[in-house]
């Protein structure tokens, strides 16, 4: 199973937290990137909401 997200700026981290027959839970977490005397640093990452979130699954 794969999961990608939209971009969008900044830095965007997922994964998959819960995956089931069912259902899937994907988790994303969403960072800013900060330019701090000329070096490109990330700000501290919190939870996204909003985010398209595109998930491929395949049979074994």
């Amino acid at each position: 199973m794969t999961a990608t997200v939209e971009a969008e700026a900044g830095f965007q981290a997922v994964r998959i937290t819960a995956n089931g027959p069912g259902s899937t839970t994907v988790h994303v977490d969403r960072s800013a990137g900060i330019t701090l005397l000329g070096i490109g640093v990330l700000a501290v990452a919190t939870p996204a909401a909003g985010v398209t979130v595109h998930v491929h699954a395949t049979a074994p």
